[in-house]
């Protein structure tokens, strides 16, 4: 199996105790993305982890990524998505070789008849990952 490639390195902690968990956030700048990563640093602080971005954004967007986290002083990490990996196992691969913690995903919002599907990539993570998935909404504009 092929593993995402490290695109960034782990920030600086100013001096902040070593990580004790990690967290494992799919990102992408959709709205769905924003809040999974928004969730995930939330919980970072709260638990003192290393958070391990996957992300499927844009290449120029990467840098944006890079100057948010490295703002937040958290230990983290970035990793390019491989067009070759479906989403899914892409973020149960690396989940499983960071030893994470949990996941944290972003669900859209859904059509009725959506609603009666779940996301095929959200139904696998839950499915078949090995330790907990949180999934979280994105904020609804009014």
């Amino acid at each position: 199996m092929s593993q995402a490639t490290p695109a960034a390195g782990v920030s600086g902690d100013g001096g902040a105790a070593l990580a004790t968990s990690v967290i494992v956030v799919g990102y992408s700048s959709a709205p769905e993305g924003r809040a999974a990563l928004s969730r995930a640093l939330d919980e970072a602080r709260i638990r003192n982890s290393k958070l391990v971005v996957v992300h499927a954004s844009p290449d120029e967007e990467l840098a944006a990524l890079k100057a948010e986290l490295a703002a937040t002083g958290i230990p983290h990490s970035i990793r390019a998505g491989d067009a070759g990996i479906e989403p899914a196992e892409q973020l149960i691969n690396v989940a499983e070789s960071e030893g994470a913690d949990f996941i944290i995903i972003g669900l859209r919002r859904r059509s009725p008849v959506g609603k009666r599907l779940l996301g095929s990539n959200a139904q696998r993570i839950l499915l078949d990952a090995s330790c907990p998935v949180l999934a979280v909404k994105a904020e609804v504009s009014v």
